[in-house]
């Protein structure tokens, strides 16, 4: 007789005969279940004890063929506590070992799933229960022992083969998976098997539920259906630990990687919907989101390893080191996702790229954040914005171009308000940081003066570091902020020319102040602001423009003190004109001389401020010639008038040709001195008015004081001059001045008599002639 018809054989002997219709068999060791003597070996299979009845004794036990003998810890009868006795405790911490040794859980998140798998469990044992109490009592009495026979422990947990209480026995599946269990395919990671077996267990608990064959067995069905549970828990803890292995140093297990998409996409495909009753079992375990949350998490444990095997941030280039580490680990990370992650997922039709990439974006996204608050200062500032615009949203942040993006568009890797803050951060650092560089400038300018250094001349024009440092500090400020954004870089625009706008003043009068003013530098001042406006309006058109002004003026001011300096050196030299020592020497010449020196210098300013300077010399030689000549200190009659006369044609002759050839273009000064000239020394006294005519058309600015001047040098007598002066009067207001007024309004901007103050005693010596 075979064991099995013993085992019936006693099981009638000790119960008495079977209803008819009953059919009784030995349950096969359940595959789902994994006994706590098996994790201590996975890879040794072993087969359970035959169920028996509770009052057999324990000398009718047999081994089952082929198997090791039972330990102590599973002969039945010994229950001195949970975790001794096979059942829920066993269970518990049989399951974690197992966990731990195939992904390397922890205990917390193995209690995580347990309790999360046991809340869903008993609410669909209480609607068991609760639809069984509602059955007809006539479905109990159709199998004997069930109703009041004594409950018989379970033999799932610990490996056993178990009779169920109502008598209906579970088919055989070691055939199929060559008499392994459910805990050791897991653990050797044939989970697409593993997955069948349960499978097969699940629906076969779901039909013996519905037929309510645990209607009075309810804990029966618990801890059946809280092994399936469990074990699709075991399952899910698996894909979790290849997928956190994938990264490692280790090369891809490929094998465990299709395996892993095939089980995923077998659970879905049984179980597309929740049931209609809201059942746990049936239920869409969602394995597909389980391994999207390993992937990710994956991520983030790479990514914070990268992070903590860099140095600590210090300063700017500590935290540039810190991200260039995250940046290469990730990039080595995506290149192994592409190359050899990717291809054992495609074959399952797995994103496992586009996964991948969104993990690791919200990873770095996470990280960068974190880094964020406690960046400090404009370079942090800005190391951690160029390498989130430009690093790793750079499209050769991968570094190959086989490696495409994703298709769909990634989220901002910082978060709007985050992006936002830092650049009002940087923005109020930048602006203290260009003032502290403008300072710096100045600094340098005040010790080059202080060191009485000349300044070098580079292609013929004399050249201070002021523009080259301005260019720089304004070109570099605003590159790096248009690599990051155009807004940044606009802002960054306004900031540098407000400081420059506040720097040209307090540069200008530092300069002035100090020891160093001298033609050269005063020259390389000039040129320095000449070409801060020419070229940053070149280079930033629209936005320097209110620079302008600021530039024009400090041009100007330079230039005024250029003059200055001229004219307090040839001032004295005019004094000795239209004396009768004037008359027999050449009095002129040493301060042509001057003029000509002084010019040297200016062929070394930029080519339009120079001719403005040397206008405004010639202009000034005009004119002070002219002061003295309208006030003389001595006065000439006769045949000293006429040679004054002379002498006056001839200075004005050597003038003009002495700017002609320095290159003035101010020829309209050239009839100034003549015109009085040939007042002067005119015998024919009606052609007086002729000169006086050209003169006023020449000059429009000359005043009525200027005429009476003149008229007073030539002596003509009251009534000629009367007339002359009337008729100059009505000249002057053809041409829109009004006599005597002093206005200014020299036609063309030109002005030279306006500048030349007269006696006013002028007029009462007229009015007495």
């Amino acid at each position: 007789m075979g064991r099995e018809q013993m085992a019936r054989g006693s099981w009638a002997s000790k119960e008495g005969p079977i209803a008819a219709g009953t059919v009784v068999q030995h349950s096969p060791r359940t595959p789902w279940s994994f006994p706590a003597t098996r994790m201590l070996s996975p890879r040794t299979a072993t087969s359970g004890l035959e169920l028996q009845s509770p009052e057999e004794p324990a000398k009718l036990q047999t081994p089952a063929r082929g198997t090791r003998k039972a330990s102590s810890g599973d002969a039945p009868g010994s229950h001195p506590s949970e975790d001794a006795r096979p059942g829920l405790g066993s269970l518990r911490r049989v399951f974690s070992r197992t966990s731990q040794q195939a992904s390397g859980q922890g205990p917390e998140e193995d209690r995580g799933l347990f309790q999360r798998s046991s809340r869903f469990l008993f609410r669909s044992l209480r609607r068991s229960r609760d639809d069984g109490a509602t059955t007809d009592q006539s479905q109990a009495a159709a199998v004997p022992g069930v109703a009041r026979g004594p409950e018989v422990p379970s033999r799932i947990v610990d490996g056993g083969s178990r009779r169920s209480s109502t008598g209906v026995g579970s088919e055989k599946l070691e055939s199929e998976t060559e008499g392994k269990s459910v805990a050791d395919l897991i653990t050797e990671r044939q989970l697409l098997a593993a997955f069948e077996q349960l499978r097969q267990l699940e629906t076969r608990l779901v039909a013996e539920k519905a037929s309510h064959t645990f209607e009075q067995d309810p804990t029966g069905f618990a801890r059946r259906a809280m092994d399936v549970c469990l074990h699709y828990d075991g399952l899910a803890a698996e894909i979790r630990a290849i997928v956190r292995e994938t990264l490692g140093p280790a090369r891809v297990d490929a094998a465990a990687l299709g395996e892993l998409a095939r089980v995923v996409r077998a659970e879905e495909a049984a179980h597309p919907a929740p049931p209609a009753d809201g059942d746990f079992l049936l239920t869409p375990r969602r394995w597909r989101q389980h391994w999207e949350d390993a992937v990710r998490t994956s991520a983030q444990e790479r990514v914070r390893a990268a992070a903590a095997e860099a140095p600590g941030p210090e300063g700017a280039a500590g935290l540039a080191r810190l991200l260039a580490q995250l940046g290469g680990a990730v990039r080595s990370d995506l290149h192994k996702v592409r190359r050899e992650v990717q291809p054992a997922y495609s074959a399952a039709g797995f994103p496992a790229w586009e996964a991948y990439l969104r993990a690791f974006h919200g990873a770095v996204a996470q990280r960068l954040q974190e880094l964020a608050q406690d960046a400090r200062g404009c370079e942090q500032l800005y190391v951690l914005l160029d390498w989130a615009a430009n690093v790793y949203g750079s499209p050769d942040f991968l570094g190959t171009p086989d490696l495409t993006l994703s298709t769909e568009p990634l989220p901002p890797l910082l978060a709007p308000a985050v992006w936002a803050r830092l650049e009002s951060d940087y923005i109020s650092f930048l602006e203290t940081k260009i003032t502290s560089c403008f300072d710096s400038i100045l600094q340098l300018e005040q010790s080059r003066w202080a060191g009485a250094e000349a300044p070098d001349v580079l292609q013929g024009l004399y050249h201070t570091p002021l523009s080259i440092d301005v260019h720089m500090l304004v070109a570099e400020h605003v590159k790096a902020a248009g690599a990051i954004s155009a807004e940044l870089e606009a802002t960054t625009l306004r900031i540098c020319t407000r400081a420059l706008g506040l720097f040209l003043p307090r540069f200008e009068k530092a300069f002035l102040e100090s020891k160093a003013v001298s033609e050269p530098h005063l020259g390389a001042n000039i040129n320095a602001c000449e070409e801060l406006r020419t070229s940053l309006l070149a280079r930033f058109p629209g936005t320097f423009e209110e620079l302008e002004k600021p530039l024009v003026a400090a041009t100007c001011t330079f230039q005024k003190r250029l003059l200055q300096g001229l004219q307090d050196d040839v001032q004295p030299l005019f004094r000795v004109l239209c004396t009768k020592a004037w008359l027999t020497h050449d009095v002129l010449q040493p301060l042509m001389n001057k003029v000509v020196t002084f010019a040297h210098h200016l062929e070394h300013v930029a080519p339009l401020r120079a001719q403005e300077t040397l206008q405004e010399v010639h202009r000034y030689v005009v004119r002070e010639y002219l002061a003295q000549v309208l006030r003389p200190r001595e006065r000439f009659r006769g045949e000293e008038r006429m040679t004054s006369s002379q002498k006056m044609g001839l200075d004005a002759q050597a003038i003009g040709d002495t700017f002609q050839g320095l290159g003035s273009e101010a020829t309209w000064l050239d009839q100034a001195i003549p015109c009085v000239a040939d007042i002067l020394g005119e015998t024919y006294k009606d052609d007086i008015q002729r000169h006086l005519e050209t003169l006023i058309g020449s000059y429009p600015d000359i005043r009525r004081d200027h005429v009476l001047a003149i008229l007073a040098l030539r002596r003509l007598g009251r009534r000629r001059n009367q007339r002359l002066l009337q008729h100059a009067q009505s000249l002057l207001r053809a041409a829109g001045k009004a006599g005597g007024s002093g206005g200014s309004g020299a036609a063309g901007g030109h002005v030279l008599f306006e500048e030349i103050e007269v006696p006013a005693s002028v007029d009462l010596l007229i009015t007495c002639i």
